[in-house]
Order: C-alpha cells, then structure tokens, then sequence
C-alpha cells in the first residue's frame, strides 16, 4: 500500500512539530548588548558552551541579533554574519535548531512604509544567503518585540513575510504581535495569510517579579524583595519610587497574580485559545528572572512553574538567558555554577 498509495504528512502537522522542535530553547543574548561596544570581538560564547547546552538538554538555540544597531554604527553586515555563521557551525555540529531573531528594530507608526521596506530588503539578503540551510533547522524571527499600532504591524509582517517568500518559500518563519509580543495583543491578531508561520510570544509575568530592581524598566519595577510565589509574611514595602506608577497597581494584584495558578490562567485564557482557532502552532521566545535582585529560590520556583505550565498546554518555550543578567548560572556557566533548584527548574535530571 506504501507503494502504490503512498500519502504524505499533511503541511500543518510538519509545522506544529517544527515548533515543538524549538522546545526547550534558550536565548544566547550576546549579539543583541547594544551598550557594549567591542561584543563582535567578545569570544565568551565558545564551544563549550553548546556542549553544556547539550548536556542540559536544550534542543534550539535563539540568537538575537541587533541588525539596526550595527548598521547605524556603519559595523558591515559580513562582519555580523560572521559571528552568526559560527553559532550556525556549532549548532550544526551538535544538533540544535537556530532560530535568528532581528532584535532592536527603528519600526514606529511614523516611519512604518519606509522602515518595513528596510527590513524586508533587509530579510530578501537574508534568504538569499542562508537558501540552502534546511528549513527545519534555520529559523528567522522576522521583528522583536514591535511597539506600533496592531494595524501597522499587521500590515508590515504581512509584507515582511511576502518579501522573504519571493526568495525562500519553504523556510519557517517566527512572528509575534505587537506591544512588545503580547499575549494580550496575539489574543486580538489575526493570523497571516501563510502556511509556514509559528507565531511567537513573550511571557514576563507578573513583570513586578521578574524585572523587580531594573534599571531600565524604570520606578515602576523599584520594589524589590518579591518572592514567587507571593508570601504574605515576606512581602516587602512599596518602594516610595514605584508611588503613581503600574509599580503601584501591580504591587497590590501581585497577591493574586503571584502564583502559578495565574501564569496558567493567563497562558490558557489568551493564548491557546487563539492558537486553537486558527489552527497554528505557538512558542514562548522568551521567558525567565532578572537575577540580581529576585532571590534564587524564587527565580527558580518561577522557571519550574513556568516550564510547567508551557508543557502542560503543549506549548514550547525558550528561556531568557544564557549568561547575562537573566542567566541561569549562579556564576559562569558550568555544571558546577547551576544551583540544584535550577536544574530542578529546567528538568535537568543527570
């Protein structure tokens, strides 16, 4: 029957195991540290690190690159693609799926016609270099964390996606809705007109938890000591700062919302059922603790809760980060610098 009727797997069940192929992932966030001048000679990232994330059992690396960043810094794109194509190498070498993200895009409601024909000119190079790498291997990620108006961006992803596919029409292609990757805003998105989308999402909540303390967040994230999930004996004072900000409304929900009950009620009440409907699959791109204020036990309870919940709806999910100030290493990273609660967090069982 084989022979003479053979059938073949029909095109969405290839994509949704494409996706779960991305699942568990981890963010390499080095090519996206704007504020560090000299990061295409940083050689930090070395092979070892890929043997470790191997070791771990991540199965997809996610690059985030600051393509616009490097331009406007008149950096050539070659000397980018440079270091892109040895993460590549390595991902190759030890079995990881690569998913290369445009991080830090100039996309805003004003300049929108202009910028969206930047970036997909900007994407068209892209495919023609990377043609002949399998398509369920190389991934493009084709904008971060848009902050336009839902229509703009609707509109601009749809002509992004159009543009790529003028040169690469078989290549899977990740795309998230606006307000920074929004649950809220992918909940109100209606899907693209294309067949080979897995379309992403970020997931910082409560963001009063796991931004407490960051600078560039701003006052509204100046409480810190919050503990996941919430304790009512430990919690800490309202930072004056936070006064009259979302720091204050948050502080006072963060009773309700500090639990892993909610992360599953968020998760299931926006974005499986939008999945479901249009019959997609989704990834959480990014998910994890600023380290330096959040305490280690809760950064892990939050991790674990969270890997949970995204297993249980059958979602993949990529942790935010390697090595920076969302690592998951209590230090440099190595077997030894991952405390027993994270490897309990990230399912590591060796």
């Amino acid at each position: 029957m084989a022979k003479t009727k053979p059938t073949t797997v029909p095109a969405d069940v290839l994509l949704f195991k494409k996706a779960q192929s991305l699942g568990p992932g981890i963010n390499l966030s080095w090519l996206e540290q704007t504020w560090d001048s000299h990061i295409l000679q940083d050689t930090s990232i070395t092979e070892h690190d890929f043997k470790l994330l191997k070791t771990l059992g991540f199965k997809s690396i996610r690059l985030p690159v600051a393509f616009t960043h490097f331009e406007r810094n008149n950096v050539p794109l070659d000397s980018v693609l440079l270091r892109i194509n040895k993460v590549l190498a390595l991902c190759k070498k030890y079995g990881f799926n690569l998913v290369i993200d445009y991080h830090y895009g100039n996309l805003t409601n004003e300049n929108y016609q202009a910028e969206t024909l930047k970036i997909t000119d900007f994407w068209q190079k892209m495919a023609k270099i990377y043609i002949k790498e399998r398509a369920d291997r190389l991934f493009f990620e084709i904008y971060n964390e848009p902050t336009v108006d839902d229509a703009i961006w609707k509109d601009a992803a749809y002509n992004i996606v159009t543009g790529i596919r003028k040169i690469d029409k078989k290549r899977t292609l990740l795309v998230g809705a606006s307000n920074y990757n929004s649950i809220y805003e992918l909940s109100r998105f209606v899907r693209l007109a294309d067949e080979n989308i897995i379309y992403c999402f970020h997931f910082y909540e409560p963001f009063f938890f796991t931004h407490q303390g960051a600078l560039w967040v701003g006052d509204q994230v100046a409480t810190t000591g919050v503990s996941f999930p919430y304790n009512e004996e430990k919690f800490p004072a309202l930072n004056p700062r936070a006064k009259n900000t979302w720091g204050e409304t948050n502080y006072y929900k963060y009773r309700n919302d500090g639990n892993e009950a909610s992360l599953m009620d968020k998760l299931k009440g926006y974005v499986k059922p939008w999945a479901d409907r249009y019959k997609v699959p989704v990834v959480c791109t990014e998910y994890g603790v600023y380290n330096k204020y959040a305490d280690q036990y809760s950064r892990c309870r939050y991790i674990k809760a969270m890997r949970t919940t995204l297993k249980a709806l059958n979602i993949p999910g990529m942790l935010w980060e390697y090595n920076s100030n969302f690592s998951i290493f209590d230090g440099k990273p190595s077997l030894d610098n991952l405390p027993d609660c994270m490897r309990d967090a990230i399912g590591y069982t060796n």
